[in-house]
């Protein structure tokens, strides 16, 4: 699907429509000192094995993206709603 890269939308800090930009949210890099990381680790280690069933075949096909707008005034940025999509491309 292809989406526009700015969108004129109402912004609740400005209190006012503003031409905003649009980016895709791209999930930050895994810290391994997190404690659900570290957690995750230990019961994956010595016998047992995985501690979640790897799935052989996922039963979705697509994930769900999450535009994030920006307004340019306040520079304000929040998440709207996934939309579940292939791909999402961003036209001007």
């Amino acid at each position: 699907m292809n989406m526009p890269k700015e969108i004129n939308r109402f912004c609740p800090k400005c209190n006012k429509h503003t031409v905003q930009k649009v980016s895709i949210y791209k999930a930050g890099k895994r810290r391994g000192s997190a404690i659900g990381e570290r957690r995750h680790a230990e019961d994956k280690k010595g016998y047992g094995g995985q501690k979640f069933p790897k799935l052989a075949k996922p039963a979705k096909t697509t994930k769900k993206i999450t535009p994030i707008m920006t307004c340019p005034e306040c520079k304000k940025k929040w998440n709207v709603s996934g939309i579940r999509l292939r791909k999402l491309e961003l036209v001007a």
